[in-house]
């Protein structure tokens, strides 16, 4: 089976093993997902479990839960890292706290592609991430999600250079880089929780925000936003984490099994992206939004952002040269 079939009959797939007796020895892990169904996180999870059974021949499965049932995403890494949680789904933002050096694919304008995501985790500084994350964390990073780039809305007018920004109220999580990079822009943002957020744009609280195509379609923001602008200065990436001490505690052929498993969950979010962000797209055109490119290639949202955050936030992340190496793995000038 491909992986595009992985993805869309994961769901069958898993719900016929889980209703079938399970083998002795067999085990359900539980799967902590941040977000609801529909996104990234979700199609990741199920790619991940279908790819698991056929890694095991049904031996092991897991179930999802969505919405961050086992608690907030910075609280499952927690529980994983004790070992009270066996796996979660989680933007990649929430892992930096545990594991600081992550923070470089959180940089603006380090990820100007899918590739360039790609090229980043399933590379040598993906595994230099992953053995850190071990190191520094407890868990371990099995499968990459891709959600693509966070792109502007907002419901007031077109925005193609940094001075449309001007006058308009922008939401963003409570991220110190996120907030510092609005400010290179000229904007003071404001910091909002994400369960506020639809709300506050309904009634004008605030005009705009950003997140992926696939976040502005979930939420149904085109219900309260007009302007879409494809910036591209934070490229969202949704890991896969395991408990470091389950992942110790399996037989090396289990643990491989896991190993495979992530890479043909990671693969499917792949294509999950691609082919479902264009479809995306031309929905949100047809319910009415209207979308735009920044004006010279977002040069200007580029300059500002990286010359002003980078330096501030190099230490956090463990120093020049690990934003170096990122670089000049992507064929890119060092810093």
């Amino acid at each position: 089976m491909n992986l595009t079939r992985i993805l869309r009959h994961g769901v069958a797939v898993c719900a016929l093993t889980v209703a079938a007796a399970l083998p002795a020895g067999a085990k359900e892990f539980k799967i902590a997902v941040g977000d609801g169904a529909g996104g990234t996180q979700e199609a990741l999870g199920k790619a991940f479990i279908a790819a698991l059974e056929k890694q095991t021949g049904g031996a092991h499965t897991g179930k999802l839960f969505l919405n961050g049932q086992l608690g907030d995403e910075q609280d499952t890494v927690s529980a994983a890292a004790t070992g009270t949680l066996d796996f979660s789904i989680l933007a990649i933002n929430n892992i930096t706290p545990f594991s600081p050096t992550v923070g470089v694919l959180t940089m603006p304008y380090v990820i100007m592609s899918q590739d360039d995501a790609e090229k980043l985790t399933q590379g040598e500084i993906g595994q230099s991430l992953i053995d850190q994350t071990i190191e520094d964390a407890g868990v371990r990073i099995l499968g990459w999600g891709y959600s693509g780039f966070r792109v502007l809305t907002n419901s007031k007018k077109p925005v193609q250079t940094v001075d449309d920004l001007k006058g308009l109220v922008i939401r963003v999580p409570k991220n110190e880089i996120m907030i510092e990079t609005y400010k290179a822009w000229g904007v003071d943002p404001t910091p909002m929780a994400w369960s506020e957020t639809f709300a506050a744009l309904q009634q004008g609280v605030v005009d705009g925000q950003d997140n992926p195509y696939m976040t502005v379609n979930a939420m149904k923001f085109y219900e309260v936003q007009k302007y879409i602008t494809n910036i591209r200065y934070i490229f969202s990436i949704e890991p896969l984490v395991v408990s470091e001490q389950l992942f110790q505690s399996l037989s090396p052929e289990e643990q491989q099994q896991l190993v495979e498993a992530g890479k043909e969950a990671t693969q499917a979010s792949s294509e999950f992206l691609r082919v479902e962000e264009t479809k995306i797209k031309d929905e949100l055109v047809k319910r009415g939004m209207e979308i735009s490119d920044p004006a010279d290639g977002e040069k200007q949202f580029i300059e500002l952002a990286t010359s002003k955050v980078w330096p501030r936030f190099v230490d956090t992340i463990g120093g020049k040269e690990v934003l170096d190496r990122a670089l000049a793995a992507l064929g890119r000038p060092a810093s």
